[in-house]
């Protein structure tokens, strides 16, 4: 099984390489800077815009946010501008997984092309396909090592033995009806992600290896993790439950547990 040990690494590297944060961006709509600000404020409304770009000579120069524009008759919008500061810049070239822990520090970043700003990205912006790419992949990952390290751990069919009868009998369940369709491989493959995450967590050596505190500690993480493939496998909502800090405070801890896993021998 020694091939799954460069796929995560082959992750990152597609992602880096390929996948950049221009997949999940949103162009920035502006205003010119002489615009009424009444007008603009009843648009921005309408629009359930919070935060718009201010536009001089056909460049974005700043932006307004919608909570802080007080309507006037004579206000113009450039009196609201804010200046663009460089921590809430990013490059439109920058990787998508490098996205994820800028965007835990702040709630948006304002995207530079050709050292223009032309786009905007939130942590809204993760639940579009290409995040959703990404964070399926790490999981799937995840999950294909816990196998590895099952079949590691447990030679000659041991853990038929730990597993609980009940999930035993699914997974021989599953494995004859694929036997039936001339689809069979091993009964192993037959186990459910919780199944492994058992598997895994009843070895000591491995918890040590993995850095996973404790059981206790490993089962709620694992759990998570698990959670977060069931809503990316039915395209629902990624923070039903949860806050994007925490979304990306799991992603991140996956990638490490995934690391972890591999230099696992």
């Amino acid at each position: 099984m020694k091939h799954l040990k460069s796929r995560s690494q082959d992750l990152r590297s597609l992602f880096e390489n390929n996948i950049t944060i221009e997949y999940v961006a949103e162009p920035l709509k502006a205003m010119p800077a002489d615009a009424e600000v009444i007008e603009v404020l009843h648009w921005m409304e309408a629009q359930n815009f919070d935060v718009i770009g201010v536009e001089r000579s056909h460049t974005i120069t700043g932006y307004l946010e919608r909570s802080s524009l007080i309507q006037g008759k004579s206000s113009k919008c450039g009196d609201y501008e804010r200046v663009f500061h460089p921590k809430e810049l990013i490059a439109i070239s920058t990787p998508l997984m490098k996205l994820l822990p800028i965007l835990q520090q702040t709630p948006r970043l304002f995207v530079l092309d050709c050292n223009q700003v032309s786009g905007i990205v939130t942590c809204g912006d993760l639940q579009k396909a290409p995040a959703r790419m990404l964070l399926f992949g790490l999981v799937t990952l995840l999950e294909m090592n816990l196998l590895r390290l099952v079949r590691l751990y447990y030679p000659q069919d041991s853990w038929q033995a730990v597993l609980k009868k009940e999930r035993l009998e699914i997974a021989q369940r599953l494995w004859r009806e694929s036997q039936e369709r001339n689809e069979a491989t091993d009964l192993l493959d037959y186990l459910q992600f919780c199944d492994k995450r058992e598997l895994v967590l009843n070895q000591p050596e491995l918890l040590e290896h993995l850095e996973l505190k404790s059981k206790r500690f490993g089962e709620r993480f694992l759990k998570s993790a698990e959670q977060l493939r069931n809503r990316l496998a039915h395209a629902q909502n990624l923070v039903t439950g949860s806050s994007w800090t925490e979304l990306i405070s799991l992603a991140e801890a996956m990638e490490m547990l995934l690391i972890r896993c591999e230099e696992v021998e």
